[in-house]
């Protein structure tokens, strides 16, 4: 009995390292999809919590604005390696790298503490998690060589894990705000090429007064069992929400709107699809 305890608890504690790890993964890729997406539906003038997307649209979504960061990081992971592989370092020369990676470190949290003054700089939120991790990563491991080359030392672990919290920090910090960029980015790619999005043709019962350019206005005319009024042409569909359409004007400028349509019985709308002749 007690072995048959003892399996299911090695079972348990097995299923549990798997799971921690892939529900950690799951809420990052979650929580990077909803940054870029955010960032990329602000642009049309959307909140993205208003679209109604699902966990498993945001987790979709987030392999774009992660492959650069994921990228960086390893080929940074390889340069260390390869760097703490070819240097024998000395306690002079440690020494002098950990001085230089503090006046790093220093002018990283200036920067970060100057928000007020230099926050609205391009690139601000990208710059400083850069510097303060890599001088935090760099002073890490400066401060493991040191004990390296002078066994006197203690081995200061406290000091070490405090600096890898800062650099994991900042890392997430950076991968966030290139979450950001890449929505930013692939919003004004979507606004050059909007010609790649299903045309829609939307008739109402009411009539919409909408005011961007470009979108056509024609009355229906009235007979039996008509009940749609007036026909919008010169729309596209951006993207499809819970029980929502959102289409925009085919030739997006900065004073466009974004129609939002309910999806019931209040408006008919056809998709004009344009194939090649079969």
């Amino acid at each position: 009995m007690a072995d048959e305890r003892s399996q299911a608890e090695r079972w348990v504690s097995f299923a549990t390292g798997i799971v921690a790890p892939v529900t950690l993964i799951s809420a990052l890729l979650f929580y990077f999809g909803y940054v870029s997406s955010r960032s990329q539906y602000a642009y049309f003038g959307i909140d993205v919590d208003t679209i109604g997307l699902s966990t498993q649209d945001y987790v979709m979504r987030s392999p774009q604005p992660l492959l650069v960061p994921l990228l960086v990081i390893t080929l940074l992971a390889v340069a260390g390696l390869l760097l703490h592989n070819a240097i024998h370092p000395t306690a002079s020369g440690v020494r002098r790298a950990a001085q230089l990676a503090v006046v790093v470190l220093v002018l990283g949290v200036a920067g970060l503490l100057a928000y007020p003054l230099i926050g609205s700089l391009p690139y601000y939120a990208l710059i400083v998690p850069a510097v303060i991790g890599l001088a935090a990563a760099a002073l890490a491991y400066l401060t493991y060589l040191r004990r390296k080359v002078d066994p006197q030392l203690g081995t200061q672990r406290v000091l070490i894990a405090l600096l890898a919290l800062v650099t994991v920090t900042c890392a997430f910090w950076a991968t966030a705000t290139t979450a950001q960029y890449s929505g930013r980015g692939l919003a004004k790619s979507d606004a050059r090429h909007l010609d790649r999005f299903p045309v829609v043709i939307l008739d109402t019962k009411e009539k919409l007064a909408l005011r961007s350019p470009g979108i056509e206005e024609t009355a229906l005319r009235s007979g039996a069992g008509q009940t749609f009024n007036y026909r919008y042409r010169g729309l596209r569909l951006l993207v499809v929400g819970e029980d929502r359409l959102f289409l925009v004007p085919q030739n997006w400028t900065a004073s466009n709107t974004t129609v939002v349509v309910p999806l019931d019985d209040s408006v008919r709308v056809q998709f004009q699809f344009q194939n090649d002749p079969p």
